[in-house]
């Protein structure tokens, strides 16, 4: 990065300050938590047995589901 395009925009606050207090990083830290928590946790209507489809794109009834365990235990 060099000096003339890189601002400072991600932290609105100067990096030196953040440290100063312990309460100041504290609540920096929870902030950088909040957000990564907010980015990968998943949506309340996410459900991965719901809504495992197939290749195609056609839900999977227990009938597939059942031939897929023979064939891997057949390995």
């Amino acid at each position: 990065l060099s000096a003339c395009m890189y601002d400072g925009a991600m932290i609105p606050m100067r990096h030196s300050t953040i440290f100063k207090s312990r309460w100041m990083a504290l609540l920096w830290a929870a902030g950088i938590l909040w957000i990564a928590y907010d980015f990968a946790a998943p949506s309340e209507s996410e459900s991965s047995a719901a809504n495992a489809a197939d290749g195609t794109g056609q839900p999977i009834n227990a009938e597939d589901a059942a031939q897929v365990g023979e064939v891997l235990n057949a390995l």
